[in-house]
């Protein structure tokens, strides 16, 4: 049950009551407060927002307002100075908003407002021929919470992966491979293999650097055509993408496109010969821009000296072509911000080629990632690889389950589903925004050559605490209602829904009606820690009404109300958890 917009209904027609001759501009609902002591009331309308319009004092608002509204069975108006504060019914309240749960509760909080719309979503966006390092979790956890939000509100979502499969590196990669690769060997180490062979590629160019130029030399080929560059170059692709699979398997991350930079080597000659016939090129020290100091930026860098093209435009490029493919409404591009600037100029580019829909492209930026306080870095080590990351927090799971639940059935399942949950609401419980500096363990050894290195290990003790405001605490919670309902007896009485009126019951229950409100917002700032904080509060409110009613211990038509709000708080957390791309183990 909406009760803001009940309230608000409340509120304009005691307004069109006690002054019929005021005239509203908008709607009073975005005015409606939340108290921030409970006991202040469930809502609050500040008055002074009608003083200008109605020449009166706030307070005076008020009294005529409280007079004026006389709505028993949905809420008590107390005039509290220039506020007008609301006490819901507390019964009906119970009621009215377990009925609209459970009427189709694993839909609370969807709505149609997407429906007929698209939203292409660019996220992950992993290079080829190196590994899944932690560096790219923000982008691929947030993206996916968004595409499930997104699709939870009705849209048609595009998921696609931008993969960084172009350069002169993939060039060198060949050469490497030629001299001192072999099929088998890659095929049995994967990206890993590749990685050591670019590593030896670049030592070895320093004592012979004819190797470099015939490192560009395979590029070239890869450009024209060529068909053994190419067959090494897909494969190259294949053997990466078969890796990063696994990862995406474990989170639960899947895309519509792969559709990476080499993808649009033969569409960006259109834009670049309509941004000529457009007159926005111009020519700046050999080098070919669009000039955007009108808009204090820096110019947008199109074509190199040698003619060689670049990310801007590559991604005007991918703009059209998303567009002209799946027109979108909403085109978010979750990078970190560190890239704003480019951003900024290639939506720019777009508005100056006269791109209506550039205005719908959206930069969903995103913190830096470091490990105990040292940017990430792969040539110095400082770096860890999101398999092992996800392993090791499956690990620390499992051996939490074998000290508290040892007799637990598919421990294993769970284990995994506690871990990576434990990860991935480790990134999404802050504003996204937020740096992220992951405490580290530094752990010396000695490689196969005997060079002296440091390995970084995350200290999983704080994210898999159960006590605490995380991931696991949040299942825990889900599987602590499933307990709930599995020892409930047949209910066979009407719920007493008197027995809800307690206030931890009804703060219970407000956080639960609002949880659209929660989903609704994270959608339209593209903020999925919005939906993490929102099932956070719930599951402590849940644990607190647990805590402090006898749930299974009463009559039984109290009985019944609670185990009701015992099922709607257990498909809710069950609902966000999956908006952020958790499971919900039911034993725990």
């Amino acid at each position: 049950m909406d009760m803001r917009s009940t309230i608000a209904e409340l509120v304009e027609k005691a307004i069109r009551k006690a002054f019929p001759d005021a005239e509203l501009q908008e709607s009073v609902g975005g005015f409606l407060e939340v108290p921030p002591d409970r006991k202040m009331g469930d809502f609050a309308f500040p008055c002074f927002r009608l003083s200008k319009t109605l020449k009166m004092a706030p307070p005076l608002i008020a009294q005529r307002l409280a007079e004026a509204i006389d709505e028993p069975g949905t809420a008590k108006a107390v005039c509290a100075g220039g506020y007008l504060n609301f006490f819901f019914n507390r019964e009906n309240f119970a009621r009215e908003t377990l009925a609209a749960i459970l009427s189709a509760p694993e839909k609370w909080g969807s709505s149609n407002e997407g429906l007929g719309k698209t939203v292409c979503m660019d996220y992950s966006s992993i290079n080829i021929a190196k590994r899944f390092h932690i560096g790219h979790l923000s982008t691929t956890v947030i993206g996916n919470s968004l595409m499930r939000i997104y699709r939870f509100l009705g849209w048609n979502t595009v998921s696609i992966n931008h993969l960084g499969d172009w350069g002169t590196q993939f060039g060198k990669m060949i050469c490497a491979y030629k001299h001192w690769g072999d099929k088998e060997t890659v095929e049995k180490g994967g990206v890993d293999e590749m990685t050591r062979l670019y590593v030896r590629f670049g030592v070895e160019a320093r004592n012979d650097p004819s190797l470099e130029d015939e490192g560009r030399a395979w590029f070239k080929r890869i450009e024209d055509g060529d068909p053994e560059a190419l067959e090494i170059f897909h494969w190259f692709k294949d053997v990466t993408l078969k890796d990063a699979m696994r990862v995406y398997d474990i989170l639960d991350v899947h895309f519509d496109s792969y559709a990476g930079e080499s993808f649009y080597n033969d569409k960006m000659q259109p834009v670049i010969d309509e941004l000529k016939a457009k007159n926005l090129l111009q020519q700046s020290e050999g080098a070919w821009v669009v000039d955007l100091s009108e808009d204090k930026m820096p110019p947008c860098l199109i074509l190199k000296q040698d003619g060689a093209t670049l990310y801007a435009t590559r991604d005007l490029a991918a703009a059209i072509y998303r567009q002209d493919t799946y027109h979108f409404n909403k085109s978010l591009y979750v990078v970190a911000y560190q890239q704003d600037l480019h951003f900024r100029q290639v939506f720019r580019v777009l508005e100056k080629m006269g791109y209506p829909w550039a205005k719908d492209c959206v930069h969903v930026s995103f913190g830096m990632v470091s490990l105990g306080g040292e940017a990430l870095s792969t040539r110095d080590g400082v770096i860890v690889y999101l398999d092992d990351l996800l392993n090791q927090a499956i690990q620390k799971a499992r051996a939490i389950i074998e000290e508290k639940s040892p007799n637990l059935e598919q421990k294993e399942e769970i284990a995994r589903q506690i871990g990576v949950g434990a990860v991935i609401y480790s990134t999404l419980q802050n504003n996204r925004i937020k740096d992220i500096d992951y405490p580290c363990d530094k752990i010396p050894y000695v490689d196969e050559d005997g060079t002296p290195r440091v390995k970084y290990e995350i200290n999983w003790e704080k994210a898999l605490n159960f006590d605490g405001e995380t991931g696991p605490y949040v299942q825990y919670t889900h599987a602590r209602c499933c307990s709930v309902l599995r020892k409930a007896p047949e209910i066979l009485a009407e719920p007493d829904y008197s027995g809800l009126c307690d206030d931890d019951s009804q703060y219970l229950l407000r956080l639960l009606g609002m949880f659209p409100e929660a989903v609704a917002d994270a959608c339209d700032k593209d903020e999925p820690s919005l939906v993490t904080r929102a099932v956070t509060e719930i599951a402590k409110a849940f644990n607190k009404f647990y805590y402090e009613n006898r749930i299974l211990d009463d009559q039984p038509a109290v009985l019944a109300a609670r185990v009701a709000l015992t099922r709607a708080s257990a498909a809710v957390i069950k609902t966000g958890l999956s908006l952020i791309g958790l499971e919900a183990p039911e034993r725990m």
